[in-house]
């Protein structure tokens, strides 16, 4: 069980520093630059860290529901275990909905220089990873404050 939460926790805190990151400190440092520089930079940052994601999201789900197994299984855990599974899953819909539609739109962008397109784009992904930083401070909060 000990290892099954500390893959866990490096899930989560792959996943939620890593928008952290981008939102407060590339974000802010990325706008300083032209179009034609700032959206390269980001689909190329976007194109790594979503492997992490990837990876971290299995660790999440895959130790949280062995996790959920060894307690006894959904019908025995307390009400702050459902919530941080439902909104785990809200977050990975998001997620899944950022990689599929607007990060895609963005590659397209930038392979047409099309920097209108593309700023769109990241906008939609900013506003979305914006919404997933904010469920995943939740989450974090139904973790330890739940459990008291």
């Amino acid at each position: 069980m000990r290892v099954a939460l500390l893959l866990h926790l490096l899930g989560v805190v792959i996943w939620i520093g890593g928008m952290f990151f981008a939102y407060f400190a590339l974000r802010p440092a990325a706008a300083v630059l032209e179009p034609a520089h700032r959206l390269p930079l980001w689909a190329a940052t976007l194109e790594r860290f979503f492997r992490f994601v990837w990876a971290a999201i299995a660790l999440i789900l895959g130790s949280g529901f062995y996790m959920l197994t060894v307690m006894g299984g959904a019908g025995r855990v307390p009400f702050n275990i459902h919530l941080m599974l439902y909104v785990g899953l809200l977050m990975f819909i998001i997620f899944v909905y950022v990689f599929f539609s607007p990060f895609p739109a963005l590659k397209r962008a930038l392979a047409a220089q099309d920097w209108k397109a593309g700023a769109a784009a990241l906008n939609t992904i900013r506003k979305a990873v914006a919404v997933n930083l904010v469920l995943g401070f939740i989450n974090l909060g139904v973790a330890t404050l739940g459990s008291m």
